[in-house]
């Protein structure tokens, strides 16, 4: 008997997460911010499991969480793994089916397609998901969203053809321009800022921390009005500090809790606080 992914998960299950609270220091107040955080969906329509999860997450999204502000997808979205953009477009049609807007940066998957001479591209990618929303500011890769008081920075840290990652200077330059106006700001992105996990291989750290981070928590870390990092790549949960910066890696989507329970990331921003709980479908 042949099983799929779901098919190996059981069927009962208890949702977990406590909310965690932090405290920014040195703003003004702002009105609230709520939205939920999804990544690394890794959609691929050679799996209906993952094309039906992701028809869960917005059903459940527009279900149980109406008063959010709009849904941050931060990349591995889809597997681009097909030829041209039939995943792209597939992904499009269920997000564009939220009730809220929905903003998306790319991870390695978009920037990787198979076969490698597709003509899929991140500029494709860009052009569809990013270009379109006219509330943007877009810089190069880039994109920045001012909502209630906030700045949402959507920051490219992709290598074309590599699962690897970094900022470029452009995109750096770009997020301090941003960070200079001295409002709280997120970043999202896919490459985690800190090796976590604890992991030893230099191969492994290649492929899953930011490559300059060095350089980046120079820049960056040192704006006491960065309030909030969300990336993702490695698939596994973590929250951390850098600096005054909280720094949260949300588990993959692709990694359920069980049958249907598929991880995604609630935070509200109140005045100086942020609130977050992992939440599952």
């Amino acid at each position: 008997m042949s099983y799929s992914r779901r098919n190996f998960l059981k069927f009962t299950a208890l949702l977990s997460g406590m909310p965690l609270v932090a405290k920014t220091q040195g703003l003004s107040p702002s009105p609230s911010l709520k939205f939920i955080h999804i990544t690394d969906s890794h959609m691929d329509l050679q799996d209906r499991d993952s094309v039906e999860a992701v028809e869960l997450a917005v059903k459940h999204i527009n279900t149980n969480y109406k008063e959010i502000d709009f849904v941050l997808f931060g990349g591995d979205n889809f597997n681009n793994n097909v030829p041209g953009d039939k995943d792209a477009r597939k992904f499009y049609e269920i997000t564009s089916k939220l009730h809220c807007p929905a903003y998306f940066v790319a991870g390695n998957k978009e920037v990787s397609p198979k076969p490698a001479n597709d003509k899929q591209s991140f500029d494709d990618f860009f052009a569809m998901f990013v270009t379109p929303k006219k509330e943007l500011l877009i810089s190069g890769r880039d994109w920045a969203l001012e909502k209630n008081g906030y700045y949402i920075l959507g920051l490219n840290s992709n290598i074309d053809h590599q699962n690897n990652g970094r900022y470029t200077q452009k995109t750096i330059a770009f997020a301090k321009k941003i960070l200079d106006k001295n409002k709280p700001t997120v970043i999202l992105n896919h490459h985690p800022y800190l090796n976590y996990w604890k992991g030893t291989e230099e191969k492994d750290l290649h492929k899953y921390v930011l490559n300059n981070i060095k350089e980046v928590q120079k820049e960056l870390f040192s704006y006491k009005n960065l309030i909030l990092t969300l990336s993702g790549h490695k698939h596994i949960d973590n929250i951390s500090h850098i600096n005054d910066t909280l720094a949260i890696t949300t588990r993959g989507f692709i990694r359920p809790l069980d049958m249907d329970q598929y991880p995604m990331r609630y935070i509200e921003l109140s005045n100086t606080n942020i609130t977050q709980k992992l939440i599952y479908t």
